[in-house]
């Protein structure tokens, strides 16, 4: 009989992909073997696994699930909570970063599951896109604007200003897709008996960590705050620690090590300066790459290319739409979720969005 461990690696075809792509690009470039470690984002994985094991907590704590309960009683319908969520996700994203934002929307709206029958897989691809959409106002709602915002060296306050044109189309057009995929009609309440225990204890925890987290990882101490929350929960609630998806980890290993490569390749170079002849120029070659090779990668090949940053980091934010990777936290919204059948609902949507978010963008950049 096969091992959890080892059938989710049958079951996980982009992990399967990125294992496949690792080995053949080291083929074309062995000389870069000894670099692939440098391309692994080390804090940003310890970040995200310390958010992985408190998100988790919260969940687990039966926290989460009673907010749910309140927030479905605010809501009038399904269509209203929705917007809800997506405009709680986008203000989340612009303040405290966009994966922090699905860290906290992602699993209040799992524990919606035991207080309503709700199309939760939806609301979380709404909440994805949202986090997206929101973050691209800020300088530090996603790391290719944090990276583009340095190489700007320009105020707080001008690149907010760059950037809110897009991010408030964006969010309004994600509003405006909301119609469409949630019905008006009321929400299903299950009844209130299946509402799991309170773990006060957990929940507390979880949430008194969030912040001195947060600070930690802006200090630049992400891994030794990481460490010392795994190895606090280990001792006192290991059940969390066991069921985070650890897998996730691996993916970004394996996709900071495989998209690293990709962008040094030629052909990558070769197609940068054809797409530059496209309309929209940089913006539409900021868009299509990060379809390739995600949107933080994109931004940092394309950085060399134009000193126009405010066109290149539309470009990118508007690439977090369409497919997955193209943003990380698509991945990570996508994995929290554990839904099958999931990742083709979201490039049902995000797709349509992606073509029609870059039309507004051509549209409004020369505003």
């Amino acid at each position: 009989m096969s091992s959890p461990l080892w059938q989710r690696l049958r079951e996980d075809r982009l992990l399967q992909v990125l294992l496949v792509a690792l080995p053949l690009l080291l083929l074309v470039m062995p000389e870069q073997a000894g670099n692939l470690h440098r391309m692994v984002h080390w804090e940003t994985l310890a970040a995200l696994a310390g958010l992985m094991v408190l998100s988790r907590g919260l969940e687990d704590s039966g926290a989460l699930t009673r907010a749910g309960r309140h927030l479905v009683a605010f809501a009038s319908s399904e269509r209203s909570l929705a917007a809800v969520l997506v405009l709680l996700a986008a203000a989340l994203s612009a303040v405290v970063t966009n994966d922090v934002a699905l860290f906290i929307v992602v699993p209040l709206t799992l524990g919606l599951r035991l207080v309503a029958t709700l199309p939760v897989g939806r609301l979380i691809v709404f909440e994805a896109l949202a986090v997206n959409a929101g973050s691209a106002a800020s300088p530090i709602g996603n790391p290719q604007n944090l990276f583009l915002w340095q190489q700007a060296e320009v105020g707080f306050l001008a690149f907010l200003g760059a950037m809110a044109p897009l991010s408030i189309a964006l969010l309004a057009l994600l509003l405006a897709t909301i119609p469409l995929a949630f019905p008006a009609h009321a929400i299903r309440l299950v009844p209130a008996g299946s509402t799991p225990p309170l773990k006060s204890g957990l929940a507390g925890l979880s949430l008194a960590l969030y912040l001195p987290l947060l600070l930690l990882i802006d200090a630049g101490q992400a891994l030794p705050a990481a460490l010392a929350i795994v190895g606090l929960y280990l001792v006192l609630h290991r059940r969390v620690v066991r069921y985070v998806d650890w897998l996730l980890l691996l993916l970004f290993v394996l996709m900071f090590m495989v998209l690293g490569l990709a962008a040094s390749l030629d052909p990558v170079v070769t197609l940068v300066d054809y797409l530059m002849t496209w309309p929209g120029g940089i913006l539409t070659a900021g868009t299509l790459l990060s379809q390739g090779i995600s949107n933080v990668p994109a931004a940092i090949l394309l950085e060399g290319f134009t000193d126009d940053w405010r066109t290149l980091a539309w470009g990118v934010n508007v690439g977090g739409f369409g497919l997955a990777i193209g943003s990380m936290a698509n991945i990570i919204a996508l994995r929290l979720a554990r839904e099958p059948g999931l990742w083709r609902d979201f490039h049902r949507w995000s797709l349509p969005l992606l073509l029609v978010s870059w039309v507004i963008a051509l549209l409004l950049i020369n505003i």
